[in-house]
């Protein structure tokens, strides 16, 4: 094993007859742009990996490069960091992204999987379904992939191998808004066969704070920022109908955007606050982590009466038995720590 696994602590229980029965474990950092540790709970030294929350640090490169000279609108930009859905809004905008490098969903190199329209608004996929890869959650992320392949006179069959110039590129890209040096990126295999990364959660909080910024960055100009922005802008095309991000982005009203990760994992920003948020569930479970989140925001003081009544659809109801009865309910427990 090459890291010890995370000293998480209670997040949620489940409650059945006010007696705990289920106990959820997961971490929180909240970090700000100039890297202060503000608050947290938990374990948030130990790496994890970030899963699709990392897609807004693996666009940069693409945006820093190429974003004007392809034409890039903020929608497109939203696309690239999705897990979308399969709607015909994100599957239509891949594949404009793609005939601009003359490419097609062939070139994608994600696989299929049944989208995640059917699952978040309760609709039964079709019994004999047949899926195209843009309706991948992560075709997005990939078509920006491919562009920048292009952008650099790369083959597009190489373009998920880790020490290619594309993977490299987002590793650079990881590695400075993180605030890591590389060889202290944990690198696995993500779903989609692209590179991902484990990361503390205090690092990913810190890149989501650096995103916020309108500061022109170092390195990267003003890609961060603007991609932040289209999240923000379009949490539609980001995520779907039903789904925990497009209901954060809305909430927030314009000051945060947001990103999931499989099994577990949310980081989100706000611009007014200069602030970056890292959480994990250590089951990877979602319902437990948004009611956990959804407490530390209001510990953090980021709600108001209008987000309240949004971030309650991320809410569990109370937990029924078959005939009905009201039997026990989910509630966060960690109590955030923060920084004197």
């Amino acid at each position: 094993m090459k890291t010890p696994i995370p000293g998480h602590t209670p997040m949620t229980v489940t409650l059945r007859a006010g007696h705990p029965e289920n106990v959820h474990h997961g971490s929180i950092a909240v970090v700000s742009a100039d890297g202060r540790l503000l608050a947290w709970a938990g374990d948030v030294h130990t790496p994890v990996f970030t899963r699709s929350a990392l897609k807004p640090l693996q666009a940069v490169p693409l945006v820093h490069r190429s974003a004007d000279r392809l034409q890039l609108e903020d929608a497109d930009i939203a696309l690239l960091c999705a897990s979308h859905s399969g709607e015909p809004r994100h599957t239509e905008r891949a594949r404009s992204l793609l005939a601009r490098i003359g490419a097609d969903e062939s070139a994608l190199a994600c696989g299929v999987h049944v989208p995640y329209f059917y699952a978040a608004t309760g609709q039964p996929p079709p019994a004999q379904g047949r899926y195209s890869r843009l309706q991948h959650n992560c075709s997005g992320k990939h078509s920006g992939m491919l562009m920048l392949a292009h952008e650099l006179r790369q083959p597009f069959n190489s373009y998920l191998q880790p020490d290619s110039p594309v993977q490299q590129e987002v590793a650079a890209s990881v590695s400075h808004f993180c605030g890591l040096a590389r060889q202290h990126l944990v690198m696995g295999v993500d779903g989609c066969s692209a590179p991902n990364y484990a990361v503390p959660l205090r690092s990913l909080a810190f890149a989501f704070a650096r995103l916020s910024q309108e500061e022109v960055d170092p390195v990267y100009g003003t890609a961060p920022h603007r991609i932040a922005r289209a999240m923000s802008q379009h949490p539609e095309l980001v995520s779907g109908e039903g789904r925990n991000d497009l209901i954060l982005m809305q909430a927030g009203r314009g000051d945060w955007f947001s990103k999931v990760g499989a099994d577990g994992v949310q980081a989100m920003g706000s611009f007014s606050r200069g602030v970056g948020v890292a959480a994990k569930c250590s089951d990877g479970q979602l319902v437990p982590l948004m009611v956990a989140l959804v407490a530390a925001l209001e510990q953090l003081d980021w709600t108001d009466p209008t987000s309240r009544s949004v971030l309650a659809t991320l809410l569990p109801a109370p937990m029924r038995n078959a005939a009905g009865l009201e039997v026990g309910e989910m509630k966060p427990m960690w109590r955030l720590q923060v920084a004197s």
